[in-house]
This record gives C-alpha cells, structure tokens and sequence, in this order.
C-alpha cells in the first residue's frame, strides 16, 4: 500500500508539506505481553504490589508434595530481574496486598499447613524486613487491596466461612471497617490506591460461583460499574486508581489467558496472556499500559516461575516528511 500520491497534495495544501510514502501496511495500534525475568520460587496464590518496574512478590504455595506448602519467600522485580529479599514472618497464601516494593503491607491469607485455616495477621514492609503488627478485623483469605505506602492503604472482599463484602482501612496504626463492596466475593482482583480503587471478578459459593462484577471505589463507598467480559476468580491486575486498570488470567472454572483494560467507563478484551494462568501476582499499582504478571499455574505446566510484562504503545501519529 502507498500514500503520498493522490489525496496527499491535498493534504500538502493543508499542512505545507507531503506526508511520508509507505509500501507496508501500518502496525497495528496494540498492547501485547513480552516474558520478564523469571521469579527465583515457583509458586501460586502468591501476593504482589507495586509496579511493572518495581514491584513485590511474597509468599503464596507450592503444590501438596512439598513442604511446608504455605511459603515465606520475598522477592523484588526492578524491571529486569527478582532478587531474594527477606522472608515474611508467616508463610501463607491468598494474601491481600498493598502499596509499593519499598513500602506494603500483605494481610490475612490461608495457612495451608495450619488446622486454623484463614488468618488475620498483617506484616508491614519497609524495604528491608517485614514486621508483625495490628491484626486485620475479620480474619480471611483471597482479598485484594490497594494503598500507596505501609501507612495508607484498604483491603476489601476475601472469605472466612462465606465469601465477605468486607473493606477495612490503615492508617499507619489501626484497621478500621469502612463501607462495604456491594457484592461479597474472594480471589478477587483489585488495585489503585486507597482513596480511588478498583475490584473485579471473584466468585462467591453461596451464589454464582464465578463473577464478572466490577465495583468502584472514592475513598468513601462503592459502586457498582460494568462487568468484566468475562467472569473469573483467581485473576490478577492491577489499577493506579479507579478510572483505569487492567484483568488478566483467572479461572472460569478452566484456566484463562484473557486480558481486560478498563478505561473508567467499560472493559475491552486485548491481547491474552502467552499462557493460561491462575492464582497469579500481579503488581496492583499499574497502569493498563504497564502491567506486570508473575507466577501461578502456567498453562498445564504447573506452578511456574514465569514473568509476563504488558505494554501498550503512545498513541499513533501521522508521520510526516519530505518525499
């Protein structure tokens, strides 16, 4: 195909020059996953904050002929590379997580080798080390959360003996119940920050197993916005607030590779996953331009090690010269 002949001197007229000649058709204007540094730990239902080019992994499982099964494991990707880092305190899995790779929180979660099950302990990263400290209200697993430090953050949805509508909010010292979603859900995912959210997919036992339900939140309450195109839980994404954000993988009952960006209006389905994958991390803070996808169960080959990073080119413009 060729411009720059016919309607161009037209266009000359209007701009005072030709635009360029081009014999192959244009690229076309898309996002697409690239594979990152692979993690040190293969594991699934593992936590992540952060962004695409700083972000936290920390513990999750391993499959039940290893153990223990719940794991303590951190690492921190800089866009490159994971490097090992001080373990957490309590090896779990399902953990809601929140903030950035220098400063988070991971809270509740499941203790595989644990009779108790679901767990209300919290731990506060600093960069270095984590610390034990206040307990979240309601003990439970497979929530998500969102916050921009250790000391700002909220935690929404999960399950103990049903699945919760639950949201409970930090502020550097104690936990607070704030309003709750509009649909109880777990294994959710979620992003953003803690006064502007995101929350999609889940499922919730007592009802439809498998959600598509999209929930906003404005540092004060939740509302509900359009589904997601297609339901799944033990997805992952993230958002740097509630008016832009990205889905991907998940489970609906079988594994998926689908990806979603949302644009604060609607979800649109774009390029999927190089391979299925659930019970992800995900680093919550990213924009749907840059995301980033680590560990879970890749595509029928178990828990994997692998690292997915999205991008989405600028968008295009006209190219302009001389012939």
């Amino acid at each position: 195909m060729s411009y720059g002949s016919g309607n161009s001197g037209d266009y000359k007229k209007l701009k005072g020059q030709m635009i360029q000649v081009t014999d192959t058709d244009p690229v076309a204007y898309a996002g697409s996953w690239a594979t990152g540094g692979a993690l040190n730990y293969a594991r699934e239902e593992l936590s992540g904050a952060g962004t695409q080019t700083a972000a936290i992994a920390a513990a999750g499982q391993v499959p039940s002929d290893t153990s223990p099964r719940s794991r303590t494991e951190t690492e921190i990707y800089n866009g490159t590379a994971w490097t090992e880092v001080n373990d957490v305190n309590n090896g779990r899995s399902i953990i809601g997580c929140g903030g950035t790779s220098t400063s988070s929180i991971i809270a509740g979660g499941y203790d595989q080798d644990s009779p108790a099950g679901f767990r209300d302990e919290t731990e506060s990263w600093n960069g270095t080390s984590w610390t034990e400290i206040t307990e979240i209200n309601t003990a439970r697993y497979g929530m998500a959360g969102a916050g921009t430090s250790n000391t700002a953050l909220i935690f929404f949805g999960g399950a103990s003996d049903a699945a919760r509508d639950l949201t409970e909010s930090w502020n550097g010292s104690s936990w607070t119940e704030v309003n709750e979603l509009n649909n109880a859900k777990r294994e959710i995912g979620g992003g953003g920050i803690e006064t502007s959210a995101l929350a999609f997919g889940g499922r919730d036992p007592s009802g439809p197993s498998v959600l598509a339900h999209a929930e906003t939140w404005n540092g004060t309450s939740w509302t509900e916005v359009n589904n997601l195109n297609t339901a799944r839980y033990y997805l992952a994404g993230g958002a740097p607030g509630n008016s832009d954000g990205i889905a991907f993988g998940g489970q609906t009952p079988s594994h998926v590779a689908n990806t979603e960006t949302w644009d604060g209006t609607s979800w649109t389905e774009v390029a999927d996953l190089s391979q299925t994958a659930n019970a992800l991390g995900s680093a919550n803070r990213s924009p749907s331009t840059l995301a980033l996808a680590f560990g879970g169960i890749g595509g029928g080959s178990g828990v994997t090690t692998q690292t997915e990073e999205w991008s989405f080119p600028s968008a295009p413009v006209v190219q302009e010269g001389h012939l």
